[in-house]
C-alpha cells in the first residue's frame, strides 16, 4: 500500500507539473511569436478573430509538441531534484525501495505523456496545422507556396509517363507537352503536342496540334498529325501536381503521408524522404519523452552542491545537445546514401544509451 501510494504522489506531481509548465511556456510562445509577427498581421487583410481562431489556437498545440520532450525532461529534474533536496528520495531508499522499483512511477507517467503525444501528432496537430500553416502560408511566410512551372517530368501511371516543358498557372496552359508510354521497358506510345489546356474539372485537358507516334513490336511505327485539331482526355495530373508547398508534410495527417508517399513514388516526382522523416519522427519523438524522463532521474536522482540550479543547467545542455543531434541525423536522413528510419532514430539510440550509462550509475 506504501508504494501504491508512493506512485501515485510521483504520478500525480510529474504530470500537474508537466501540464503547469506547458501552460507556462505556451503563454511565453504566444508573447514572443506575436511581438515577432505583430508587422505581418498589421500589413496584411486580416482580421483579429483570424488570428486568433485560424492561427493561435492552432499554434499552441503546434509549437507544444515540438517542445514536448524538453518539457518532459525539464519537469521530471525539477521535481525530481526538489525531492533530492528534501531528503526524500534518501527516505525511499532507506525504507527498502530499490531505485529500478523507483522509476516505475516516472515509466507510468512518462508512458501516458508518450500516448497521447503519439495521438496528437498522427492525428490532431496535423489537422490543426492544416488552418495553420495556410494561413502563414497566405499572410506571413508567401515563399512556402512556390511553383514547379518548367521541365516537369512525372509519371501518371506505371507504364505512363508525361514531360511538361512549361506550365502557367494563370491560365492553366502546359507548352512542350508529351506523354510517353512503355511496354516491357520500350516505348509503344509518343504523343507530343506544343500547347494543352485544364479546361474543365481538376483532371479534363485539351491537347492542341498533337503528333502521334505509335510504335509496334518489330519497330514499325504509324504517324497521326492533328494540325489543327485537338483531343479532349483525362489524365492523372492537376494543377497541384505543378505547386509545391515546402510544408505540406506538416499539414497531412500519417494516413494522408502515406498515400501521398505511394501516389509520388508511383509518379516518379522529386524525393519523398523528407515526407518519410516527417512520419518516422511522429512515431519516435513519443519514445523521446520516456527516455528523456529516466534520463532526468538519473540526473538529479541525487542530492549535491548546487542542488537544483546545477541539475537545471545539466537538463538544458543535455535538451540542447538533444536538439543539435536531431537536427544533424535529419541532414544525413535526408541523403539518398543513408536510411530515413535510421537517421530519425540516431538521436533515441544515442540517449537511450546515455540513459542506461546513467541509470546504472546512479544505482551505485
Amino acid at each position: 500500500m506504501t508504494i501504491k501510494i508512493l506512485d501515485k504522489y510521483i504520478v500525480k506531481k510529474f504530470l500537474l507539473t508537466f501540464f503547469f509548465m506547458l501552460l507556462i511556456f505556451s503563454a511565453i510562445a504566444i508573447v514572443f511569436d506575436f511581438s515577432e509577427k505583430v508587422d505581418d498581421f498589421i500589413s496584411q487583410p486580416v482580421t483579429k478573430m483570424q488570428i486568433l481562431k485560424e492561427y493561435y489556437v492552432n499554434f499552441v498545440p503546434w509549437i507544444n509538441s515540438v517542445l514536448a520532450p524538453l518539457y518532459a525532461l525539464i519537469t521530471v529534474v525539477f521535481i525530481t531534484s526538489r525531492m533530492a533536496a528534501n531528503s526524500e528520495i534518501i527516505a525511499m531508499l532507506s525504507a527498502g525501495i530499490s531505485f529500478r522499483r523507483l522509476l516505475l512511477p516516472y515509466f507510468i507517467a512518462s508512458s501516458f505523456l508518450a500516448l497521447f503525444h503519439l495521438f496528437a501528432l498522427h492525428y490532431w496537430v496535423p489537422e490543426g496545422n492544416k488552418t495553420l500553416k495556410a494561413f502563414e502560408n497566405r499572410y506571413i511566410f508567401k515563399k512556402n507556396v512556390q511553383s514547379k512551372s518548367s521541365k516537369v517530368h512525372m509519371f501518371i501511371s506505371p507504364d505512363t509517363k508525361i514531360f511538361m516543358g512549361y506550365y502557367r498557372k494563370t491560365d492553366s496552359t502546359g507548352l512542350d507537352f508529351k506523354i510517353e508510354k512503355f511496354k516491357d521497358n520500350r516505348l509503344v506510345y509518343l504523343l507530343e503536342s506544343p500547347r494543352v489546356q485544364l479546361y474543365e474539372g481538376p483532371n479534363h485537358w485539351r491537347i492542341k496540334d498533337y503528333t502521334i507516334r505509335k510504335i509496334g513490336p518489330k519497330g514499325g511505327e504509324s504517324l497521326i498529325i492533328g494540325k489543327g485539331k485537338h483531343i479532349d482526355t483525362t489524365l492523372n495530373l492537376t494543377a497541384n501536381d505543378f505547386i509545391l508547398v515546402t510544408n505540406a508534410k506538416e499539414m497531412m495527417t500519417t494516413s494522408e503521408l502515406n498515400d501521398y508517399i505511394e501516389v509520388q513514388k508511383m509518379k516518379g516526382v522529386g524525393n519523398t524522404r523528407l515526407f518519410e522523416i516527417e512520419k518516422y519522427k511522429r512515431t519516435t519523438e513519443p519514445i523521446t519523452i520516456i527516455i528523456l524522463t529516466l534520463l532526468g532521474v538519473a540526473i538529479a536522482g541525487r542530492k549535491v552542491r548546487g542542488g537544483m540550479g546545477l541539475h537545471l543547467a545539466l537538463a538544458l545542455f543535455l535538451g540542447a545537445l538533444f536538439i543539435f543531434l536531431t537536427k544533424v541525423s535529419i541532414t544525413f536522413a535526408t541523403n539518398v546514401a543513408f536510411s530515413p528510419l535510421l537517421g530519425v532514430w540516431i538521436p533515441n539510440i544515442f540517449y537511450g544509451i546515455l540513459t542506461v550509462i546513467l541509470l546504472m550509475r546512479a544505482q551505485q
